[in-house]
């Protein structure tokens, strides 16, 4: 679980992402609030800079993940499934629950992001027990 695994969960989250947002687009821009053109595309689309930072926030958690799994002791794929699934259930997305709670965003929105946030950190879990 080095360096290298962190980038490969980290790439695998963000592909994850990718397909799961694909996926959900429609009902993510309306639930966001995102602004579209008439053709429905966000207006943002070209903005570049939100992918950066997705790639880059996928890093920094992998790279956590992977300092607790060390500390835990957390060497198996069950294992790193579970906990990755824990943290992104019982961790992050309560965080998103909160904010979106106090931002009077639709629970529509929590779901898909929590969603995200759940399996992508499953997904992290499972790479970095497999490298």
């Amino acid at each position: 679980m080095g360096y290298l695994g962190v980038l490969v969960a980290a790439v695998a989250a963000y592909a994850f992402g990718a397909v799961w947002y694909m996926v959900l687009a429609k009902p993510w821009v309306r639930a966001a609030g995102v602004e579209t053109d008439k053709n429905g595309k966000p207006l943002n689309a070209s903005n570049v800079v939100p992918y950066i930072v997705a790639f880059g926030s996928a890093v920094l958690v992998a790279g956590m993940m992977r300092h607790i799994f060390a500390l835990s002791d957390i060497d198996t794929v069950e294992k790193g499934l579970i906990s990755g699934l824990g943290i992104g259930l019982f961790l992050a997305s309560p965080w998103l629950l909160t904010c979106y709670s106090f931002g009077g965003r639709p629970f529509r929105l929590t779901l898909i992001d929590g969603g995200y946030a759940t399996l992508g950190s499953a997904i992290i879990g499972v790479v970095l027990t497999l490298i």
